[in-house]
C-alpha cells in the first residue's frame, strides 16, 4: 500500500507531464475528427471515411492492450511508457507522408497504440504511486487537463480546414509529446520495484488474461465507465458528420457546440477532485448517474421535435458529460482493484476491452446514423446508459456499502 504523498507542486510534476502527453494522445483525435472532412476531401474519398479515424485510432489500443500491461510488470513501468511514447512520436512524424487513406488510416492505427498505453500502463502507474483517494483526486485534476483537447482540439481542427493543411496538426501534436516525454524522462518515479516484477512466460501471461476476464465483477465494472461514456465518445467521433453535413454548422459554429459539452466534463472532474475526501468512495458515481439519464431523455426530445434538435443535444450531452465526469475516475479504481492480478495485466485488460468497445460502438453507431439518422446515435446511447443501469450501477451501490462498513 502506498504511503500518502504530500500534494506539491514539484510531487505533481510526475502526472503534470503525464497529463500533457494525454493531452497529446487525445487531441490526436480530436483535433483529428473536425479535419477529416479536409483529409477526405485531399484523398478524394467518400466523408463516410471520416469517423473511421477514431475507429482505427481505437483499434490500435485494443491490438497492442494485451501488451502493454504484462511488458511494463516485467520490465517497469517507466521504461516501458517512455518507449511507447517516442514510438507514438514517431508515428505522428510517419503520418505526414502517406498518399492514400488506407495509409493514412494504418499510421492511426499505429498512433492508436499509445491509448493503451496511458490507460494500461501510465495509470497503473498513478495508483500505485499515490493513496486511494489522493489517486482520485489526483486523475480528476489530470484529466482537467487532458479535457483541453476536445475544446481546443476541434478549434485548432475547423481553423485547419479553413486556412491550412490537416498536416500541420500532427506536427504540433510531435512537438507537445516531446515535450510531455522530456518531463516523464526528469520526473516519472519507477513505481514497481525490481523485486514486485514478474517474469512470466507467454502461457502465464495468457494464464492472468484468463483469470481476470472470467471475473464476472471486473467485466462489469471495466465496461462501466465505457458504458457511461459510450454517449460523448459517439459526439466526439459523429458529431462533425451530423453537425456540419447534417445540421448545416459551419466550422466555427461547430467549435463553439463542443464547448458547453466538454465544460460539462471539467465541470464533473473538479467536482470530484473537491468531493472525494467528504464522501464514501462511489457516492459521485450515484450523484451523477440522475444527471446522465436527464441528458438522454432530453437528447430523445430532440429527435421528437426537430426544431430544437441542435439545443437539445447540447444541453442533453452537456449533462451526460457532467455525469460522466462525476463517475469516471471512481469507476476506474473500482475496476483496477477489483482483481488480485498483477495491476499491469489487470489495467491492460481494462484497456482492451474498453478500447474493443468503444472501436466496435462507434462502427455499429455510425451504420445506425446512416440508416436512421439522429435516432439511430440516439438509440445506440440509450442501449449503453440502459446496460449501465442494469449491470454495472448494482456493483457500485454495492461498493458504497462496503465502504460505510
Amino acid at each position: 500500500m502506498p504511503q500518502p504523498i504530500s500534494l506539491s507542486f514539484k510531487t505533481l510534476l510526475f502526472p503534470l507531464a503525464f497529463a500533457f502527453f494525454e493531452l497529446a494522445v487525445y487531441i490526436g483525435n480530436d483535433l483529428v475528427q473536425p479535419a477529416m472532412l479536409s483529409v477526405t476531401q485531399g484523398f478524394g474519398v467518400d466523408p463516410h471515411w471520416a469517423p473511421t479515424s477514431m475507429s482505427a485510432y481505437l483499434l490500435g489500443g485494443a491490438l497492442v492492450a494485451a501488451i502493454w500491461g504484462p511488458l511494463s510488470d516485467q520490465l517497469g513501468r517507466r521504461k516501458v511508457f517512455l518507449g511507447g511514447a517516442v514510438f507514438f512520436i514517431v508515428c505522428c512524424i510517419g503520418i505526414l507522408f502517406t498518399q492514400s487513406i488506407e495509409q493514412f488510416m494504418l499510421m492511426r492505427v499505429l498512433q492508436g497504440t499509445a491509448l493503451t498505453l496511458i490507460s494500461a500502463v501510465g495509470f497503473a502507474a498513478i495508483q500505485e504511486h499515490y493513496t486511494e483517494t489522493q489517486a482520485v483526486k489526483v486523475m480528476a485534476l489530470m484529466a482537467n487537463i487532458t479535457l483541453l483537447a476536445p475544446l481546443l482540439g476541434p478549434v485548432i481542427g475547423a481553423v485547419m480546414i479553413e486556412h491550412i493543411s490537416w498536416h500541420w496538426g500532427f506536427v504540433g501534436i510531435a512537438c507537445l509529446s516531446s515535450f510531455a516525454v522530456f518531463g516523464l524522462f526528469k520526473h516519472m518515479p519507477e513505481t514497481l520495484a525490481v523485486e514486485q516484477r514478474r517474469k512470466r512466460s507467454l502461457l502465464g501471461i495468457l494464464q492472468d488474461f484468463k483469470q481476470v476476464l472470467l471475473h464476472r465483477a471486473f467485466v462489469v465494472l471495466a465496461l462501466a465507465g465505457p458504458l457511461l461514456a459510450l454517449p460523448v465518445m459517439l459526439w466526439i467521433a459523429l458529431s462533425p458528420v451530423f453537425l456540419i453535413e447534417g445540421l448545416g454548422l459551419s466550422s466555427g459554429q461547430y467549435a463553439l457546440s463542443q464547448i458547453p459539452v466538454l465544460g460539462g466534463l471539467i465541470l464533473g472532474n473538479l467536482t470530484v477532485a473537491r468531493w472525494v475526501d467528504r464522501l464514501p468512495l462511489g457516492r459521485t458515481v450515484q450523484i451523477g448517474f440522475p444527471f446522465v439519464l436527464v441528458g438522454v431523455v432530453i437528447m430523445g426530445l430532440g429527435i421528437v421535435w426537430p426544431a430544437y434538435v441542435l439545443w437539445a443535444l447540447i444541453v442533453g450531452m452537456s449533462l451526460i458529460a457532467f455525469g460522466e465526469g462525476l463517475s469516471f475516475g471512481v469507476l476506474y479504481r473500482f475496476a483496477l482493484m477489483s482483481s488480485p492480478v498483477a495491476k499491469g495485466t489487470v489495467a491492460a485488460a481494462m484497456a482492451l476491452l474498453s478500447m474493443t468497445f468503444f472501436s466496435v460502438g462507434i462502427e455499429l453507431t455510425k451504420q445506425a446514423y446512416w440508416h436512421w439518422q439522429l435516432l439511430g446515435v440516439w438509440l445506440v446511447s440509450v442501449v449503453g446508459v440502459m446496460a449501465f443501469a442494469y449491470f454495472s450501477y448494482p456493483i457500485v451501490k454495492e461498493k458504497i456499502r462496503q465502504a460505510r462498513l
